[in-house]
């Protein structure tokens, strides 16, 4: 039986060894990019936590993914090219979401919950992350366009609303 928690201090070496085995799955697919060999940064997890927008899943106990989620206004989403946003409504985002690999349909999981959450959720992906997209695509999000992050890296935006 998965679960949903909010991440504590003590789970960050789990949720780092999340991170590396999803790096490194990335690669093997086709997108070595999104997150190199050192994204998501310790520090940004570590943040995350510490202001409780970092959740796990886990199955007897275990962290089998891991995610940021959180009911607000993400910056990078306020200009979108090639498209527009399904609406213009209060919005959850789901960042830096990975899975451990060891349970089946756990990422897939994660954002379900998301959606439960809040009903109007928005996510980013690379435009090589296939097996993301194809995860947004089976739980009905809409492509929207392309952001830019921060650092003017593109993301294609995707929206699913309830």
């Amino acid at each position: 039986m998965l679960d949903i928690r909010k991440a504590k201090i003590e789970d960050l070496d789990s949720i780092m060894k999340i991170y590396e085995r999803a790096r490194s799955f990335m690669a093997q697919t086709g997108n070595p990019k999104q997150w190199g060999d050192s994204k998501p940064y310790r520090e940004w997890i570590e943040h995350d936590i510490e202001v409780e927008k970092c959740y796990v899943c886990v199955e007897k106990s275990e962290i089998v993914a891991v995610f940021y989620f959180a009911i607000e206004e993400d910056p990078t989403y306020k200009i979108i090219y090639e498209g527009k946003w399904l609406n213009s409504k209060p919005y959850g985002v789901v960042h830096r979401i990975a899975s451990a690999g060891t349970v089946k349909g756990a990422g897939e999981y994660c954002l379900k919950w998301a959606i439960n959450q809040c009903g109007n959720l928005c996510i980013d992906t690379h435009e090589d992350n296939v097996v993301m997209q194809s995860l947004l695509k089976k739980l009905d999000f809409q492509y929207c366009g392309i952001i830019l992050l921060e650092n003017g890296e593109p993301r294609l935006a995707f929206q699913h609303e309830k």
